[in-house]
């Protein structure tokens, strides 16, 4: 039964990971098609934004699902490498991140095309967000920010437990520390349960902060946006891997 719920588990990851890169080929391909004919691309570019958010919600469900049979492994998940897992938040990616990227990449462009702004020159992308967008997203920022104080508060009460009654009590009463215990399954089974809520309310805020952000920004500035994230993505698990081939990690 292990062995089954361990390959579905890193099915859904493989699956995920397979489904992002042929994504992201569809998005950077929108991409250079609006950058290259001139021609309005709005609702191809919003109906690209609203198939990858649906693809994101329905990878958060059926990790969930799987989630509810075992949830520590996602916690500490072996199908990552050492570098993603490094990073992890409540299961993945802090939602917040999501709006870093969005500074960043608004940044970056800015810079690089300071000269053609300067002309009078304009492409639509993040480097000329609206001063309503940008007062959107700090504020959309600031409330993902308080809803991440609370579930990381929720998450280390449930890591402090482990240090209190009852599972402390049962440890501490047991014969030997390798003795089967009935009262500590029960307890463990537990501490699931609530870890398991926690996992689905952290991928719904990572869920509805993107979903909130790409209804903030234009259909090509959303595109842009997801198909950073993606790469960036796919990126650090290549890099990973890389990584612990390096340092004999497998």
């Amino acid at each position: 039964m292990e062995d089954g719920d361990e390959g579905s588990r890193l099915s859904c990851f493989r699956e995920w990971m397979s489904l992002q890169e042929q994504d992201l080929s569809e998005l950077l391909q929108s991409l250079r098609l609006n950058d290259v004919d001139g021609d309005d691309h709005t609702a191809e570019l919003s109906q690209l934004v609203e198939k990858n958010i649906r693809h994101f919600q329905e990878y958060v469900g059926r990790r969930v699902n799987l989630a509810r049979e075992d949830v520590c492994p996602y916690f500490s998940p072996t199908w990552c490498t050492s570098l993603e897992g490094s990073m992890l938040w409540a299961g993945g990616c802090r939602p917040s991140i999501f709006i870093r990227l969005v500074y960043a990449l608004s940044g970056k462009e800015i810079s690089s095309r300071l000269d053609e702004y300067l002309l009078g020159n304009r492409t639509g992308g993040l480097g000329e967000l609206s001063s309503s967008q940008i007062n959107s997203i700090n504020s959309l920022q600031l409330k993902t920010i308080r809803e991440e104080e609370k579930l990381s508060s929720k998450l280390a009460s449930t890591q402090e437990e482990m240090a209190d009654q009852p599972i402390a009590i049962i440890a501490k009463e047991l014969g030997a520390h390798s003795e089967a215990s009935t009262e500590a399954d029960e307890a463990l089974n537990t501490l699931a349960v609530s870890m398991t809520s926690m996992l689905e309310e952290a991928d719904n805020l990572r869920l509805n902060t993107l979903k909130e952000l790409t209804s903030i920004l234009t259909p090509v500035q959303a595109v842009d946006l997801i198909a950073t994230g993606k790469k960036l993505h796919l990126c650090i698990n290549a890099w990973g891997r890389r990584r612990d081939q390096e340092h004999g990690r497998h």
